[in-house]
């Protein structure tokens, strides 16, 4: 199926979990994930909670660019191997249709004045400028801001029509302090600041920021996911992937930045529980706490500098982590038994 036609479906099958009823069929707002899904296996996390979310619609699968991690990383189009990577995963979903994944464009934006083209920048103004749902949009991005940028540079009709959950950016710091070891800028961030400043400083997107000191405390213990790794193919595989990362990170990384202990940061399924996760009454984000502020002019070494004249976006200070996780493993599991029970 190609993408034209694939963004025209407003939903894609889920599975009736042979365990019991699915309590909600019916999608009540549209994500459009972008993810760095070939870098940090938190993107995979996040994918498969998401492809198993029944309370969404995936018009579209961005892949985005990411940083070397070592030698398993120098692959000549990251956005591209991301994609390979979103469809590895969603062939063990299995689904009868799948949204269509389009790969972004493998650097960072070359300038404010030549930002380039994409397919995936083009798939998400046609996405924002539908007019045959009412479903509202959500954005959800846990790397870069590169196509978000693109699409609204493109085409600045879109701004009020979706909203950005990112996991991204350095604290503020009136909120939180910075981790220890040296200062640096926020990773997600740091891969393309001019996209982020874009986003920020000019657009009029309406944006819900999970800062570093926020996502990082989106901590699962590896014993749970040792436990998901004895199981059926999904948990297998997303624990496979795991043991990778581990790998080349540890043989990669000073330890003030990786050290392996007993837990792992997957800090993008958050957009998981700020979407999907929402609340049925007064539908909000209603057990992950924020602070609404005008939204700052943000630097290029990611510092923020105060705007009172910015628009209204929001800054979330915890996330509730629980739901996140309890949702996400009871999900893998399910899946995972219902494979086995369909299997020949």
């Amino acid at each position: 199926m190609c993408a034209a036609s694939a963004l025209g479906l407003a939903a894609f099958a889920r599975p009736a979990f042979a365990s019991g009823a699915v309590l909600t069929r019916t999608p009540r707002m549209r994500v459009i994930i972008d993810n760095d899904l070939g870098g940090d296996p938190d993107g995979l996390f996040q994918l498969a909670q998401f492809t198993l979310s029944p309370s969404v619609a995936i018009p579209l699968i961005v892949g985005s660019h990411y940083r070397d991690f070592g030698a398993a990383d120098l692959v000549p189009d990251k956005a591209a191997a991301s994609i390979a990577k979103a469809a590895e995963l969603l062939t063990i979903i299995d689904h009868a249709d799948r949204p269509p994944l389009v790969a972004g464009s493998p650097h960072p934006l070359p300038s404010l004045g030549n930002p380039g083209t994409s397919a995936a920048s083009a798939a998400i103004v046609r996405e924002a400028l539908r007019t045959d749902t009412q479903l509202p949009l959500f954005y959800a991005a846990g790397g870069s801001l590169t196509e978000i940028a693109r699409a609204w540079l493109a085409s600045q009709q879109i701004g009020p029509r979706l909203k950005l959950v990112w996991i991204g950016g350095g604290e503020h710091p009136d909120l939180a302090t910075r981790p220890p070891g040296p200062a640096e800028p926020e990773y997600n961030f740091g891969l393309d600041p001019l996209a982020a400043q874009i986003v920020f400083n000019q657009s009029d997107i309406e944006i819900w920021q999970v800062p570093r000191d926020a996502f990082r405390q989106m901590l699962i213990g590896l014993a749970e996911l040792d436990e998901l790794g004895q199981s059926a193919p999904l948990g297998q595989f997303l624990h496979a992937e795991i043991a990778s990362a581990h790998q080349r990170l540890s043989a990669n990384l000073p330890a003030f930045i990786f050290s392996e202990g007993e837990s792992l940061m997957l800090g993008d399924t958050a957009l998981v529980t700020l979407t999907a996760l929402q609340s049925a009454f007064q539908p909000d984000t209603s057990s992950s706490a924020w602070t609404v502020r005008a939204t700052p002019i943000l630097q290029g070494d990611g510092s923020y500098q105060p705007n009172p004249a910015g628009r209204p976006m929001r800054v979330y200070t915890r996330i509730d982590t629980r739901l996140t996780f309890a949702d996400m493993m009871a999900k893998i599991r399910a899946h995972d038994r219902q494979l086995a029970i369909t299997a020949p």
